[in-house]
This record gives structure tokens, sequence and C-alpha cells, in this order.
């Protein structure tokens, strides 16, 4: 048997790249597209959310989200994300991946629909009800983190393993740009539908009641891509790896993967306050609230354009040629620098001259950010450990970054205040300042150069070589031929 097992790993091994290797690359990579564009699409409506539920008539400024309700909305489909790449991660180690492939996309679709027809006899009904279905379409996300990463690396072949992996993960650039994109369509298109005053000029009419189609379209829209993947998800075959290492079943491996790979085998995975206090955005007084999903969507739209999608393909790109040690060593020293170039002087950023200044270097940090550690600590934890915990061990791995989002998304909304009470958000009680909290986070990144250092090199080395599986049986076979 693993005479057998190793015949099989090694035609995967050597395979040459293949349309199927794309094809997977775009039908795993549709979960994270989701995921990105949920998560993203979500910070572009809160504030039309908050002026929707939240305003009081004749108060001097549109309505927010209360601290609580802007952490709830903001965070809980993060909470569910780290409890589904737990869960799944787990179960798809139990009963393989392909089974537990459709399940997740699944639970996206069904939750990104009922997240958009969210509705209550008031406002906290409605934001109750909304939370309910956001914590449930992350648990169906984390489950795609595991899955995909760990689908990816074991189709793949050990020359190219590290870029179609880093390409599934790369997939969140396109989804964070289409969530920009189809914000600004449907906000354009209401705002050139219904024209209203600024909240300054006329509160009441400021709200259109179409406004709260707009959120909704937004985010329903995000069980499109994954509807359209779902036939070509329960196309896939259980991977090779799995077959072979867990399941035991060489023959069944070779068969599968003969299938669709052209191979003979022959046996025996809240950005708009930032913009607010460098004065890239308007206070929200001057706008309506269709015009403010506009500028949000448009501010974030081109930080992704420009930044975060190179950032990605960078990876990919250059993953096999750099190896991930490098590449997230260079990522955290970079966001290091940016974060304290910006945070050391911030009071020069504030300035008006010295806006473009500021969006470039923030826009750097999120390059490096994907061009390193974002996309690294996707990539190895699917390399590094055996067949039969690979699921459950990338599970744990993307579980812990996500409680990082998760502190970050809470954390940045309080220590981001400022230190003088009579400047902060409603409701909201004094912080740190948006200064302090860049340094923090410099601080981190900084740290995390350190955590590199225990990082193994996974580039040019097969899987199994990586995790030493196989080993026991190779030594007992050389024995049995001495």
């Amino acid at each position: 048997m693993a005479r057998d097992q190793l015949v099989v790993l090694n035609a995967l091994d050597v395979a040459k790249t293949q349309l199927y290797h794309f094809t997977a690359i775009v039908i795993a990579g549709m979960g994270f597209f989701t995921d990105a564009y949920d998560l993203f699409s979500i910070s572009l409506v809160t504030k039309l959310l908050g002026r929707i539920y939240y305003t009081k008539p004749g108060a001097p400024k549109p309505g927010t989200l209360p601290p609580n309700v802007a952490a709830a909305v903001n965070g809980v489909a993060l909470c569910g994300t780290l409890a589904g790449q737990l869960f799944f991660g787990w179960l798809g180690d139990k009963l393989g991946r392909k089974k537990v492939y459709g399940l997740t996309l699944i639970l996206m679709v069904l939750c990104s629909i009922a997240s958009g027809l969210s509705f209550g006899s008031s406002a906290n009904g409605t934001i109750a009800t909304l939370c309910f279905f956001r914590f449930w379409l992350g648990f169906g996300i984390g489950g795609d983190y595991p899955l995909s990463a760990t689908i990816m690396s074991e189709y793949a072949n050990k020359k190219t393993r590290g870029a179609f992996i880093a390409a599934v993960f790369a997939m969140q650039g396109f989804g964070i740009l289409a969530g920009g994109i189809v914000a600004l369509i449907v906000s354009s298109a209401f705002d050139h539908a219904f024209k209203t005053p600024t909240y300054h000029e006329n509160p009441a009419a400021s709200l259109a009641p179409q406004a709260d189609y707009i959120w909704r379209i937004i985010l329903m829209f995000g069980a499109v891509p994954a509807g359209l993947t779902f036939y070509w998800r329960m196309k896939m075959p259980e991977t090779a790896r799995y077959t072979a290492l867990v399941a035991k079943n060489a023959r069944q491996a070779a068969s599968d993967m003969s299938k669709v790979l052209n191979v003979e085998i022959e046996v025996e995975e809240d950005k708009k306050d930032i913009f607010t206090a460098i004065n890239w955005i308007p206070p929200a007084a001057n706008m309506n609230a269709i015009h403010e999903v506009f500028r949000i969507a448009k501010a974030q739209t081109l930080i992704a354009l420009c930044s975060t999608v190179p950032g990605y393909w960078f990876t990919v790109a250059l993953i096999d040629h750099l190896g991930r040690f490098f590449i997230q060593m260079m990522g955290f020293f970079f966001m290091t620098v940016f974060m304290f170039a910006l945070a050391i002087p911030y009071n020069h950023w504030t300035l008006k001259p010295n806006r473009i200044g500021f969006v470039v270097m923030y826009s750097l940090t999120f390059f490096f950010a994907n061009f390193g550690p974002n996309a690294t600590t996707f990539v190895v934890p699917a390399e590094i450990f055996p067949a039969r915990l690979r699921s459950t061990c990338h599970g744990i791995s993307a579980a812990a970054g996500k409680a990082g989002a998760i502190i970050g998304a809470f954390g940045f909304l309080y220590a981001a205040q400022s230190t003088d009470p009579s400047k902060t958000d409603a409701g909201y009680p004094p912080g740190i300042g948006v200064k302090w909290s860049l340094i923090v986070l410099g601080v981190v990144n900084f740290f995390g150069m350190l955590f590199t250092l225990l990082v193994p090199e996974a580039n040019g080395k097969s899987l199994e070589e990586l995790s030493g599986e196989n080993a026991d049986e190779n030594d007992g076979e050389k024995q049995a031929s001495v």
C-alpha cells in the first residue's frame, strides 16, 4: 500500500501545470472572493445603517451606529469565521474535503441573501437579525479557509504549489474590488435617481426612503459569485492525497486524478475613520446619505485597486521564486516601517497639503500586507502539516489570524477615538487616538518579524517531505528489502 501511495503522490508532484489547476483556483477562490466581498462591503454601509436607523430628529449631525451595535455589525461575521475555521477544518479531516466543501458554499449563499432580507419591528430588531445571519455567513466563510487551502495544496505540483495556493487567497483582492465597484454602481444609480440635499441643508430630506434598498442590494450580491460555482464544486473529486493517505485507497486516488489531470498513474482558503481623520472624506453633515456611501466606496476601491490587489498578485508571481520566509519577513518589515512613518509625524499628515502622502503610505502598508504575511500565513499552514491533520491545523492557524482580526475590528473602533472626550464619536469613550493606535500596530508588526524566524521554508519541497509522512513506510520497505 505504501508503494502505491508513493506512485500517486509522486505523479502529483511532477504533473505539469494544466487547465484543471487553474479551474481549481477559480472554484476554490470563489469562497475567498465572497469572504472579502462580505467582510469589506459591510464597512461601506455601516454609516448608511446609522443614518437610517439611529438618526434623531433635530440632531446637528446624522445618526451613527452606537458603539456596541457598530462593534457587533462589524465583528460578528469575524466571530463566525473563527468558529467555522475550527469546526470545518476538523470536519474536513474526518469526512473528507469534498463532502464538506459544498456545505460551506450553501451556507454562504443562503446567509448572504438572508442578510439583505433582514427586517424587524424596530431598529434594534433589524440589526439583531442582520447580525444573526452575518454570524452564520461568517461560519460558512470560515470553513472555506482550511478546505480551499488544503484542496489546492493537495492538487498542486511541487514546483508551483505556493503560487497556486496564493492565487486562491488572492481572490480576496478581487472580492474587495468587487465590493467597492458594486457599492459605487448602486449608490451612483440611487444618487442620480433620487436627488436629495445634504444633511446640513435639510436633515429630514437628506435621507431618501429608497436608501434602505442600497445596503440590502450590496449585501445580497455576495451570493452571486458563490452560487455560480456550486455546480463545479460538486464535480470536484476528493483530493488524491486525502484518499491515498487518510482513506488508504491509492487505487481510487489514482482513478480520481486521472479523470481531471492529464497524468497516467499505474497503481498497485472601519477604514473610513482614517480617511475622515485626514480630511480625505468630508464630514457626514456635508453629504447626503447616498452620496456618503459613494464617497466611502470610492476611497476604499481606490486603495484596493492601487495596493491591495497588486499585493496579492505580486505574491502569486514571486512566492515560488523568493520563498515564503523572505516574503513574510519583508512584508512585516515594511509594514512596521510604514506604520511608524504614518504614526510618528501624524499631525503632519492631517494637514490638507499632505493628505495624498498619507494615502500613498497607507496604501503601501496594504500592499506589503498582501505581498507579505496576509498571503504567506495562508499558504504555509496548507503545506507543513500531515494530510490526516492538514485541514484541522490550517483551521486552527486561520482561526488564530481571525482572532487577531476580531481584536482589531473591535479594539480599533475604541482605541482610535480622540483622547479629548468632546471630540469622540457619539457613544464612544475617549481612546488613545489614531496616532498611538498606529504605533501599537507598528509594534505588533515588529513582533511579527520576530515570530517569522520560527517559520520553516516550504519552497521546492513536497508536502510529504515537509510533514515527514511516508518516512516510516519507506524505512520499513528498505529494511524488508534488505
